[in-house]
C-alpha cells in the first residue's frame, strides 16, 4: 500500500508542479546540471571543476601574458587614451596640436608679440576643433573601446585562479608543463564569475587587425599575434554560445537565476582630449596675456607713482579677500585698482589737477560757460569720489555697517548655507560698488584729459578762443601753464591706461 502511495505521489508531482519555491529551485538546478553534463565542453563533474578548465585558462594565460606585462609596465593610465588619439592624426595635425601645448605656445611667445600671438593661437584652436569630424571621432572611440576590452581581458588574474589547480605553478613561468588537478567547484565559483565579466565583453564578431596594427606602430610589436588572438576570441565565443560557464555557476552556487554581470563603461576620450587641449592652450595663452598685462601695469605704476607697491585702503584689502576666498565666500575683485585710484586722487588730483583746475576754471575767462561745464563737473565729482572711497572702505570695518554683518555671519558660514549666501551677496554688492566708482571716476578723468588737451591747443594759439585771458593766467600760475597742463594730461592718460588694464 505504501509503495502504491509513493508511486502516486511521484506521478502527481510530475504532472502538477510544486508550489514549494525550494522544490522548484532544486528541480531547475537538476535540469541545468543535466544539460551541463551533455554540453560540448566538459569542465565540470560531480561538484568538481576538471583540469580541462584549467588547461583552457592556462593556454590563454600563456598567450596574453606579454600583453599583461606591457599594460602593467604602463604607469600612466591615460597613456593609452593619448596614444589612441595621436594614432589617428597625420603629421600636419600633430604639428597643429604641438603648437597648442604649453611648450609650443611659450616657444612661439619668445619671437612673436602677444598681440600677434593671441589671435594666431585662437585661430589654431579653431583649426584644431575642425580636425575631429564625426567619422574620425567614431574611429578613435572604436579603437579605444577595443583597447580597453583587450586590456581588461589580458589583465585578468589568470595566475591566481590557476594556482588553485596546481600549487607549484610559478607566475610568468612557461618552461615546464603544469600538472593540474580537479578541485572542489566551490573554490572556483567567484573566479569564474570574474572571468565572465571580462571574457563576455569580447564582441562576438570583431575585426582586431586595426588594434594590432596600432600596437605594432605605437609600441613596435604585437603583444599577441593577430592569429593567436583571433583563435582565443573564437574559442571564447564558442564557449559563450554553449552557456557552459553560466550553467557551471548556476549549479555550483545553487542559483538557477544567475546571469553574468558584465558591462563596458563608455568614455568619450576624444571629447575629453579636445576639451583638455583647448583649455590648456587657453590657460597658457591667458597666463601670458596676464603676465604681459601685469608687466604693463607695473610699468605704468612706476611712471605714475615711482613704485608698484601701493596700499591706501584699510579694509577692502587683499588680506581680507584671501580670508573670504579660503572659506569659499567670494573675493574682493577690485582691491588693486581701487587702491591705485585712491592714491591717484590723493597724490595728483588733489595737487596737480587741483592747481590746474583752479587756474583755468576759477581764474580763466571762458568764451562760453558751456565749454567749462564738463571739466568743472568732472573735477568736483572726482573730489567727491575721494570721500566716497573713504566711506566705502570704512563701512567694511568690523564695527561698521557691512563689516559687522559679515563678522556676525562668518562663524556660521561653513555649515549654514543661508549665512554663506548672505556674506556672498554682501561681498558681491561691495564689488559692484567698487567697480562703479572706478568706471565713473575713470570717465571723469577722461573728460578732464580731453578738456585739458583742448586747452593746451588753445593756449598755443596766438589768441585764445576757448579761454581768452591766457596771458593773465600766466601771471597767477605757480608753475608754467603749459608745463602744468601737459603734466596733468600725461598723468591722466597713463592712469586711464592703468585702469583699462586693471578692469579687463
Amino acid at each position: 500500500m505504501a509503495e502504491s502511495q509513493s508511486f502516486l505521489a511521484k506521478l502527481f508531482s510530475s504532472i502538477f508542479k510544486s508550489d514549494d519555491p525550494e522544490a522548484e529551485k532544486k528541480r531547475r538546478i537538476k535540469l541545468i546540471a543535466k544539460n551541463l553534463s551533455k554540453a560540448k565542453y566538459h569542465f565540470y563533474k560531480n561538484d568538481e571543476v576538471l583540469p580541462a578548465f584549467a588547461k583552457l585558462l592556462y593556454d590563454i594565460y600563456k598567450a596574453v601574458f606579454p600583453a599583461k606585462a606591457m599594460f602593467m609596465a604602463q604607469e600612466n593610465p591615460n597613456r593609452l587614451k593619448s596614444l589612441a588619439v595621436n594614432y589617428s592624426l597625420n603629421e600636419k595635425e600633430h604639428q597643429l596640436i604641438d603648437s597648442l601645448t604649453e611648450e609650443g605656445i611659450k616657444e612661439a611667445a619668445q619671437h612673436t608679440p602677444i598681440e600677434q600671438l593671441e589671435p594666431q593661437v585662437r585661430q589654431n584652436i579653431d583649426y584644431f576643433l575642425q580636425v575631429f569630424n564625426g567619422e574620425k571621432i567614431a574611429r578613435i572611440e572604436a579603437l579605444y573601446r577595443k583597447l580597453m576590452i583587450f586590456k581588461s581581458f589580458c589583465s585578468f588574474d589568470f595566475y591566481f585562479t590557476l594556482k588553485k589547480f596546481d600549487s607549484s605553478l610559478k607566475e610568468g613561468e612557461f618552461t615546464t608543463v603544469p600538472h593540474f588537478e580537479k578541485i572542489n567547484a566551490e573554490y572556483i565559483s567567484e573566479d569564474l564569475k570574474d572571468f565572465l565579466a571580462v571574457a563576455w565583453l569580447l564582441p562576438e564578431r570583431e575585426d582586431w587587425s586595426d588594434m594590432m596594427k596600432f600596437f605594432k606602430e605605437s609600441k613596435g610589436t604585437e603583444p599577441v599575434t593577430l592569429n593567436v588572438w583571433n583563435k582565443i576570441c573564437n574559442k571564447i565565443n564558442s564557449i559563450r554560445l554553449s552557456r557552459v560557464f553560466e550553467m557551471m555557476i548556476q549549479v555550483i552556487t545553487k542559483d538557477p537565476n544567475y546571469i553574468p554581470d558584465f558591462s563596458y563603461s563608455e568614455e568619450p576620450i576624444v571629447d575629453n582630449f579636445i576639451d583638455k587641449t583647448r583649455n590648456d592652450a587657453e590657460k597658457t595663452l591667458n597666463s601670458l596675456v596676464l603676465a604681459q598685462q601685469n608687466n604693463k601695469i607695473d610699468g605704468i605704476l612706476e611712471q605714475i607713482f615711482g613704485t608698484t607697491s601701493i596700499e591706501r585702503l584699510t579694509n577692502y584689502t587683499a588680506t581680507n579677500s584671501a580670508l573670504y576666498e579660503r572659506k569659499g565666500l567670494g573675493t574682493f575683485d577690485y582691491v588693486q585698482p581701487l587702491n591705485y585710484f585712491k592714491a591717484f586722487l590723493l597724490d595728483f588730483v588733489k595737487k596737480d589737477v587741483r592747481e590746474f583746475s583752479d587756474l583755468v576754471l576759477v581764474r580763466g575767462t571762458w568764451s562760453t560757460q558751456a565749454l567749462s561745464a564738463p571739466m568743472s563737473n568732472a573735477y568736483h565729482a572726482l573730489l567727491e569720489t575721494s570721500d566716497t572711497i573713504l566711506a566705502f572702505d570704512a563701512k567694511i570695518a568690523e564695527d561698521a555697517e557691512i563689516g559687522s554683518r559679515i563678522k556676525t555671519h562668518m562663524p556660521r558660514a561653513e555649515r549654514d548655507k543661508e549665512a554663506k549666501n548672505i556674506i556672498g551677496t554682501l561681498i558681491g554688492d561691495l564689488n559692484d560698488e567698487a567697480k562703479a566708482m572706478l568706471v565713473d571716476g575713470t570717465k571723469n578723468l577722461i573728460t578732464i584729459a580731453k578738456t585739458t588737451k583742448t586747452l593746451l591747443e588753445d593756449y598755443a594759439k596766438p589768441k585764445g578762443e576757448v579761454i581768452i585771458n591766457w596771458k593773465e593766467l600766466d601771471k597767477f600760475a605757480d608753475h608754467p601753464v603749459k608745463e602744468l597742463g601737459v603734466g596733468v594730461y600725461k598723468h591722466i592718460y597713463l592712469f586711464v591706461q592703468l585702469m583699462q588694464n586693471c578692469l579687463k
